[in-house]
Order: C-alpha cells, then sequence, then structure tokens
C-alpha cells in the first residue's frame, strides 16, 4: 500500500498537491494520502485549529478514491516534513511550487531543496493540474543508482506510463576534436558501457526505452528532449552520487522552475543510511 504525505502552504503554488496525491492513489490502486500544513512554531491553538480548518477545505476540495488524513505541524517546514515522512512510513512527499525570492536563492538552499536534502524518500514537485494523469515520463540520467531510484519511484506512481531516458555526454576536448565519429569516440564507448550496466540495476520499468545518449551540456540537451517529447513527470537523481549531501545543478534548477512535474531521488545507499 503507497502511503503518500502532500504538504501544502494553503497558496495557489500547492494547489495541485491534494488533487496529485488522489490521482496517484487511484492509479496504483490503493493507499493513504496524509495532507499536512506546518504552521509557524509560535502559532496559537485557536491559530491552528483555524489552519487546520482551512487544510481539511483543502482536502474535501481534492475527492478521490481515499479520505485525507489532515495534519498541522508546527515548526519549521525543512524539519517538520522530514519527520512526518519517517513516522508515517510514507513512499513519497508532494510539494508544490517554491516561493521565489530573487535575492535570498543566490545566497542560500530554499526551504524546498532542505526539505529534499533532509528526507528519506523521493519528493515530487508538483504543479500540472491533478487529473492529468502522467502518460509520458522522461528520466534525466547520468547512469547512477539515484537515476535509477528515480525511474523505478517513477514506475510506482504512474505504472501505466511510457518510459523514456536521456544522458547529456559531456564530450572531452579530445573527442570533440577527434577524426572519428562522435559514435565511435572513447566517452561514447564508456557512455555506452555505463548505460549496459545501468540496465541492470533493479526496480526500473519494464516499459523503460532504450536510454539515449545526446553529446552536450544538462540544460540544453534535456530541454530538447522535453520540448520534443513533451512530457508530464521527469524523473532525476539528486546528485550523480559523488556528494548525496547536495544537489546537482540540474536537479536544483528543475525544482526551482520546473516545466512540468518533477520527482527527485536521492542515491539508494544515502537514504539508507539516513
Amino acid at each position: 500500500m503507497l502511503t503518500v504525505i502532500a504538504a501544502t502552504d494553503l497558496t495557489d503554488r500547492s494547489g495541485s498537491v491534494a488533487g496529485r496525491a488522489q490521482t496517484i492513489i487511484r492509479s496504483v490502486g490503493g493507499g493513504r494520502v496524509v495532507l499536512v500544513h506546518v504552521a509557524p512554531a509560535n502559532a496559537s491553538e485557536d491559530r491552528v485549529a483555524a489552519l487546520r480548518a482551512q487544510v481539511q477545505q483543502v482536502a474535501d476540495a481534492a475527492p478521490g478514491p481515499v479520505v485525507p488524513e489532515v495534519v498541522v505541524l508546527c515548526g519549521r517546514p525543512e524539519d517538520m516534513l522530514p519527520e512526518l515522512v519517517a513516522g508515517e512510513g510514507a513512499d513519497v512527499l508532494i510539494l508544490g511550487l517554491h516561493r521565489v525570492r530573487r535575492v535570498l536563492d543566490l545566497l542560500r538552499l530554499t526551504t524546498m531543496e532542505r526539505i529534499v536534502l533532509a528526507t528519506d524518500v523521493p519528493v515530487l514537485v508538483a504543479h500540472l493540474p491533478p487529473e492529468r494523469e502522467y502518460a509520458r515520463v522522461l528520466g534525466s540520467v547520468d547512469f547512477a543508482p539515484a537515476c535509477a531510484a528515480a525511474l523505478a519511484m517513477a514506475a510506482r506512481l504512474a505504472p501505466q506510463a511510457e518510459f523514456h531516458a536521456i544522458h547529456a555526454l559531456q564530450m572531452p576536448l579530445r573527442d570533440r576534436f577527434s577524426p572519428l565519429e562522435t559514435q565511435d569516440t572513447a566517452a561514447v564507448t564508456q557512455a555506452a558501457l555505463l548505460r549496459r550496466a545501468f540496465l541492470n540495476m533493479p526496480g526500473l520499468p519494464a516499459s523503460l526505452h532504450l536510454p539515449e545518449i545526446v553529446p552536450g551540456g544538462v540544460h540544453e540537451v534535456l530541454a530538447f528532449r522535453i520540448d520534443e517529447l513533451q512530457p508530464d513527470l521527469i524523473a532525476i537523481g539528486t546528485h550523480s552520487g559523488r556528494d548525496p549531501t547536495m544537489l546537482g545543478n540540474y536537479a536544483r534548477d528543475l525544482m526551482r522552475d520546473p516545466p512540468v512535474d518533477v520527482l527527485v531521488t536521492k542515491p539508494p545507499v544515502a537514504r539508507a543510511a539516513g
């Protein structure tokens, strides 16, 4: 049974999270939904009661196959949400869009990014209309375990979806000027070997198309493929595994300005150790 925690800040930024949780539960054939709001640590009892009533209204406005459990916590979201995830044995945490603070965002991690790094489960950033089921999933992969874990969780959330993956290959300078055809260079050969090992990782969707290897920068390659494929969901790892305590640049940029819904997953070893 899937347990989904959906966090709402009671603004339009998280207007899709409750409905997306219900759509996921419908797609997988059952489970639990916990709809949570995190209030300031100093919120009064009356304020908490009023917020609970607002969260209940959000739950009632997103009918689905299950009755959500409504929770209001007090404290910092990056502390309270990971604690709730662990206590409820959740499988996935759904967040809404990031609140843009242009100056502060340049100086420090956003609240969303701190939550992703602190929690032990994949985080889904949801903003598409919740009634739109995930029909096409695109994995941005570097053939690391975190990317396999992201696709595996995407397959759990959207079992009927079509799965694609793409690897943006950073070509060494020597290969860019090599007289060989691009597909014959050492970098491409190494990427193909990594892809072969990647396809043997556990949990990958049975319907996954052979991951593409495309020379170019990650932002450029993914932007092109997203425009061409028009996915409903992008699945990514937090990082390539070099440092699981940090977010990769592309994961961070996608979370801050997601073109569609985005599922972000930590490396399995890091999650187990957390």
